[in-house]
């Protein structure tokens, strides 16, 4: 659909919503790996009756029973999310910067900004800290699942649909509602310790690493005798790290000396897992105010000290001083994470309408530290820690929210329309001195080694103000057709507005088939981040070589003059078509197809290095040094087309009840339009390209473009056995590592096998003891070009990861 087609979408439901016909009606869990399909959605629709089988859209709920048996390593939301849902990717990033800090999460192969998140129906901050090194989620400032307690959660429902008529931008890939536990009464302790036992081939040794402990405890008390409950809870959480490093073989483009070459054959590198502690806690809360009100309220807490990994330096390369470090060194990153979300609002009925009011403010405050660490230019005396940057991000809005529901005949209309007032901030604080500083060493690199300090000239202090208005309608005609129509206008102050709409429908044609389908547009305006972020960093490219490089703001007047222009918001169409079945009392399936056409893709440009790049900075700016530079534009338009196919049997055997589920999930993406290599660029070096091979291949094979799960559940009074195979489809990397050389590889598809047995000892206490990737299953090997002298052997973008088998225990005590 071309660009100009977009926005009569929004105008025409718009127009369908305020019609006469509208103002002419009158007043009126099942266990395991899926859900019951009588149980009634939140998400996606207005309706207040609609259930998963009637739903207008593809719609994944999870219960709580469902995250807690996905083997969660660690409390970690997004490991279970990915178990459970083949459109979920939640990659382990291991020597990626940020990436290996806060996790980025992809839904249909999409970017991880482009899936919105909302916690009790309430728009989810995002993280601070910018991933400029990873491969997926590069550029992106993502939601930190892991923030969110796994503990905390009721169940959780996956539209996998553009919202953004319903929800607001963002909504491009689809969007996960986390829905937090609100039982009046009860309490529930939990504990579990695991680790990985693996047999790791490129080192030809058995390893046990990994170990990792989570405790959690919740109590809710009911208030008063009118409905209202207080439910609290927390969460602790350690993990040891992991390494699946080779022997190193000593870069050829280092200094080959003897005291560098001694070093060969030892493992000097980390692949894997960084340590991390973490502390989460949350509320959840509501109060009767009268009969027909209530307040209500909401929060998580969550902290945490995390470790990445680096590359080694030589004791005899230009980032080392011997008299610091006799045998070299291999910076250590640290990430001090704190994020706060809490939502406060009043509900109730205002005659025929509901109404629900609130307030909702987010913070993710992020510094970055590093040790093990050197200002090479400042020579033996240079520090060896350092704060290289402090990163923030604040969300605060207001909602106001009214709905009524209307009755004609057999017909049912459920009408709502609100506003929302949204502020979000993004702030960056200078590093130490020392972590930026050029010392008197001038022939030594200038900063803190594996990432440069952020400088006063790179901080950033940007606002901005977002409001909307919208409108929907959720019928239902009969008892077999359904429909979802939805329009929403967005302003932002700093990219200006924008009309989207939906319209969905589902007909039941017979009681054991369905149609459904829907067309929608979305937006996704740039964020704070993507404007306004700005870097200074020593470190090595992808081929392995050292650089000082900038990342530059699109308004920084080095990126004017390479060709940079001011950001556009993403827009895209999206299309889905599919029927659902329930055949009998025993099988359910549907099938779904998509296709999402995004116009002005966001993402960084390649790495724009070499001689003439730096002599053009130091002569056209004074800035000397800038070996590389790149900076964010709107690189691509791309269309991701795919299905979806979810199934489940459902069985009486042996005294317990059988739950079989099959799921698989296809999203391709192909670049339809690339940004053309701007001709200010292509004076400086006409080998120049904006917008290349590597970073098309992160929009487009770095994910794989499949996944399958078939899952076997068994339960009784007594035991529950589970059983999970996993297929991971293959993924591409290609790198380019400059003068025309493009190494490229293709790893396989891989297999998982998860598994759990649990047994409970009374009603209120049970055990269990499980697997995930039992058969210890790995990668494929990176080939000579990629494994970087057989010290990275694994590539981070398989979604098995590549720690190895992972056993565990768990004990639960509820009350």
């Amino acid at each position: 659909m071309s660009r100009s087609s977009i926005a009569p979408l929004g105008v025409a439901i718009a127009l369908a919503l305020t019609s006469p016909a509208f103002a002419q009606s009158t007043s009126p869990s099942a266990s395991g790996d899926t859900i019951d399909l009588d149980k009634v959605i939140v998400t996606g629709t207005r309706a207040r009756d609609r259930t998963v089988l009637e739903s207008t859209s593809p719609i994944d709920v999870l219960t709580a029973e469902d995250i807690r048996k996905a083997g969660v390593l660690n409390g970690e939301l997004g490991g279970a999310l990915q178990a459970l849902l083949p459109s979920f990717n939640f990659p382990r990033q291991s020597n990626s910067g940020g990436a290996d800090h806060v996790r980025a999460a992809q839904l249909r192969g999409l970017s991880p900004n482009q899936v919105l998140v909302l916690v009790n129906g309430k728009r989810r901050h995002t993280s601070a800290l910018v991933n400029t090194d990873s491969k997926i989620g590069k550029g992106n400032t993502p939601v930190d699942f892991n923030a969110i307690p796994v503990s905390a959660i009721k169940r959780i429902e996956v539209l996998r649909d553009g919202a953004g008529a319903q929800y607001g931008s963002d909504a491009v890939a689809g969007v996960i509602n986390v829905i937090l536990n609100d039982a009046p009464e009860g309490g529930a302790w939990e504990a579990s310790y695991g680790a990985h036992h693996t047999d790791v081939e490129p080192i030809n040794q058995t390893l046990t690493d990994g170990q990792s402990a989570f405790v959690s405890g919740q109590v809710g008390s009911r208030l008063g005798d009118d409905g209202g409950f207080f439910r609290v809870g927390f969460e602790y959480k350690n993990r040891e790290p992991t390494n699946r490093a080779g022997f190193d073989q000593i870069p050829f483009f280092e200094e080959q000396t003897p005291d560098n070459l001694a070093l060969a054959g030892r493992r000097n590198y980390v692949l894997g897992d960084g340590s991390s502690k973490a502390i989460n806690a949350w509320l959840n809360s509501e109060i009767p105010l009268g009969e027909l009100t209530e307040f209500y309220a909401f929060g998580t807490y969550h902290q945490s000290d995390t470790e990445g990994a680096n590359y080694f330096r030589y004791p005899d390369g230009v980032a080392n001083w011997k008299e610091v470090y006799p045998n070299g060194y291999r910076p250590i990153s640290e990430g001090e994470n704190l994020d706060i979300a809490g939502v406060a609002g009043v509900r109730g009925q205002w005659g025929d309408w509901d109404y629900d009011a609130s307030l909702n403010y987010g913070r993710n405050e992020f510094t970055y530290r590093l040790r093990n660490s050197l200002n090479a230019s400042l020579g033996p005396g240079s520090p060896t820690r350092f704060k290289t940057g402090d990163y923030e991000f604040q969300q605060t809005l207001f909602n106001f929210d009214l709905s009524r529901v209307f009755g004609q005949g057999d017909n049912t209309h459920t009408f709502g329309t609100g506003v929302e007032f949204r502020r979000e901030d993004f702030e960056t604080g200078a590093g130490d001195p020392a972590s930026y500083v050029a010392g008197p060493f001038t022939d030594r690199p200038t900063g803190s080694q594996a990432g440069g300090g952020l400088t006063p000239r790179d901080t950033a202090d940007l606002s901005r103000d977002v409001s909307s208005i919208y409108a929907s309608l959720s019928s239902q005609f009969g008892e077999k057709f359904f429909t979802d129509l939805a329009t929403r206008y967005e302003h932002y102050d700093d990219f200006g507005g924008e009309l989207t709409g939906k319209l969905a429908a589902r007909y039941e044609f017979v009681p054991a088939f369905a149609m459904r389908g829907s067309v929608s547009n979305n937006f996704r305006a740039p964020s704070l981040s993507q404007i306004g972020f700005e870097s200074t960093s020593t470190g090595y490219d992808a081929s392995g070589q050292l650089l000082q490089g900038r990342l530059l703001s699109v308004n920084n007047p080095i990126a004017r003059a390479l060709g940079a222009q001011d950001l556009q918001p993403e827009k895209s169409v999206n299309f889905s078509v599919g029927f659902t079945s329930q055949i009998g009392e025993h099988l359910d399936l549907s099938l779904d197809v998509f296709r999402i056409d995004i116009d002005d893709r966001v993402a960084l440009t390649e790495r724009i290095t070499g001689e003439a790049l730096t002599e053009f900075v130091q002569d056209n700016f004074g800035v000397p040094g800038v070996q590389s530079a790149n900076f964010f534009i709107n690189a691509a338009d791309t269309r991701t087309e795919g299905a979806e196919l979810v199934a489940n049997w459902r069985q009486k055997l042996g005294g317990g009840d059988l739950l079989l589920t099959g799921t698989y999930s296809y999203a391709k993406t192909e670049i339809k339009r690339i940004a053309t290599t701007p001709d200010a660029l292509l004076t400086i070096d006409p080998s120049y390209v904006l917008f290349g091979v590597e970073e098309s291949n992160t929009l487009t094979d770095a994910a794989p473009r499949t996944r399958g799960v078939i899952s076997a559940n068994w339960g009784n009074d007594d035991w529950s056995l589970l059983g999970r195979v996993s297929r991971h489809g293959s993924a591409k990397r290609v790198f380019n590592f400059g003068g025309g050389f493009e190494p490229e590889q293709r790893y396989g598809a891989e297999w998982q096998l998860d598994a759990e047995v649990e047994y409970r000892l009374t009603p209120q206490l049970s055990l269990a003891i499980g697997g995930l990737n039992l058969t210890d299953e790995y990668p494929d090997l990176s080939n000579e070009d990629i494994y970087y002298f057989r010290n990275l052997p694994y590539d981070v973008l398989s979604p098995i990861g590549s720690n190895g088998a992972y056993y565990y225990t768990r004990v639960r005590y509820t009350f």
